[in-house]
């Protein structure tokens, strides 16, 4: 098992963490994410972006994660980015707790998302179907709202805590967008 964080922030009120967790490199990897300060009621695109360089703020990332120099496309599609995660649904306060799966990102070899960011963007991502340039590269996501480097983290223990998650799917406008979900830990003990 191997477990990746993300602390993200920006020039904007939007700030979080986001949690990568993989087992191995056969299985999906799993991304859990708690964000807040987000336009409330909103879908917000959410990527994986080629550098973990922060040096001019979230502008410094590059584009999205495009190892096989595919065109934009939502999580679901088979041609997509690496980094193509779609978007996060944020709630009436502007937060969003929620988790996912993901069948091409990775923390092992040399397609690892490791030392890369993730990106909270201002806008939704139109998975690619907005018939534009800009649809096929960027999904017209917007601006750079949030960004943090994906760094390795310890891998957490089975410390007789269990989580319960209540998982919804949020579907617009035909299309499968986002996970919202809301998790509670409670002690075991």
């Amino acid at each position: 098992m191997v477990t990746a964080v993300a602390v993200i922030s920006g020039n904007s009120t939007v700030t979080g963490t986001i949690t990568f967790n993989q087992a191995s490199a056969a299985e999906q990897i799993n991304i859990a994410w708690n964000i807040t300060g987000s336009t409330p009621n909103s879908l917000r695109g959410f990527h994986v972006h080629a550098y973990g360089d922060l040096t001019n703020g979230c502008a410094s990332t590059g584009s999205h994660f495009n190892p096989l120099n595919e065109t934009h496309g939502a999580p679901s599609d088979s041609v997509r980015h690496f980094g193509d995660l779609g978007n996060i649904w944020t709630d009436a306060s502007g937060a969003s707790l929620g988790s996912t799966t993901d069948r091409l990102l990775t923390l092992f070899g040399e397609n690892s998302i490791l030392g890369r960011a993730v990106v909270v963007h201002t806008g939704t991502d139109d998975l690619g179907k907005g018939g534009n340039a800009d649809s096929l590269k960027t999904g017209n996501a917007g601006g750079r709202a949030a960004c943090g480097i994906i760094g390795i983290a310890p891998t957490p223990s089975n410390t007789g805590t269990t989580t319960a998650v209540t998982t919804v799917t949020v579907t617009v406008a035909g299309t499968d967008c986002a996970t919202a979900a809301e998790a509670t830990s409670t002690a075991s003990k």
